[in-house]
């Protein structure tokens, strides 16, 4: 490795602290952010931290907390961009990858993902009644900024995955990452007045028509991943579960949008993954009784 000059690491110092001072003002703020998510919620008797959407008796109270739960998810994905550049910036002017932004990317990622669970659930696969309230907190109004945030998300979480490479140690982890991404996509979509709004003349057509394709397709994708990840890896029940889940989750959303061919197609799908996780099963309880009737004893 060729030796990094003074002149490289200056210029590399004061860019770098530059992008931290920027991180430094948007953490600040976000603290001030959860302060009053913590005030808001205690005053009005919901539980901070987790899932409540379905709990609040003030949906006014629920809007306030979850629009601060919106702000705060978008400004963690303006701290990745942040650790993006400063990792680019490494490449750049020093010849070498920092994974010690890219982590901290990573994390951020995370946060900005938990913040919007808060608010429309972690629900892979679930009757839209069981997060409605929180959807609707959000409004149908805001069709745009909603899909903006979407593929904001998206690009980060590729940016990270791309900054670490494919031979990374967080490689299966990034499949969990990508499928609760995934569920933020289809939970974000109102199903209660999806069908009545995909009208053209109703304002934001063209973001509510892109958001139902990106959900679709990131279950899809977080199905295919988490199957890989079980025959290339782990070969856990919960892994293939979980992609079977996947499979239900977008099943659902096809029934719901009057999309009955694709939902035959899916539910035949979870078939046939459901009768090779059996048959997996069975393989493995086979070996397991034949290892125990070869030891000593048995």
């Amino acid at each position: 490795m060729e030796k990094i000059s003074s002149e490289a690491k200056k210029r590399y110092a004061e860019r770098v602290k530059e992008y931290r001072e920027r991180i430094d003002e948007i953490t600040d703020r976000n603290k001030e952010r959860e302060i009053r998510i913590q005030k808001t919620s205690k005053s009005q008797g919901l539980t901070s931290g987790q899932y409540r959407g379905d709990q609040s008796t003030d949906p006014e109270t629920l809007k306030e907390v979850n629009s601060i739960r919106f702000e705060l998810a978008d400004q963690y994905l303006n701290i990745v961009s942040y650790y993006n550049l400063m990792n680019a910036l490494s490449i750049s002017l020093l010849g070498i990858k920092n994974e010690s932004f890219l982590n901290d990317a990573r994390k951020s990622c995370y946060k900005s993902i938990i913040y919007m669970e808060e608010i429309v659930s972690p629900y892979i696969d679930a009757p839209f009644s069981d997060y409605q309230h929180g959807v609707e907190s959000v409004g149908d109004s805001d069709d745009r900024s909603k899909y903006r945030f979407l593929t904001k998300l998206g690009f980060a979480i590729d940016s990270v995955i791309e900054g670490f490479g494919s031979g990374s140690k967080w490689k299966w982890s990034f499949v969990e990452l990508q499928g609760r991404y995934a569920v933020i996509a289809k939970n974000l979509l109102n199903l209660k007045t999806f069908i009545a709004r995909l009208d053209p003349r109703i304002e934001g057509y063209s973001e509510r028509l892109a958001h139902v394709q990106l959900a679709k397709r990131l279950l899809q994708q977080s199905a295919d991943r988490y199957r890989e990840k079980y025959e290339l890896s782990t070969m856990r029940l919960d892994d293939i579960k979980k992609a079977i889940l996947f499979l239900a989750a977008m099943k659902r959303l096809h029934t719901l949008l009057g999309e009955m061919e694709e939902s035959d197609v899916v539910k035949k799908k979870m078939e046939i993954w459901k009768t090779k996780m059996e048959d997996d099963q069975k393989k493995r309880e086979m070996a397991q009784k034949m290892e125990k009737l070869k030891k000593p004893g048995s």
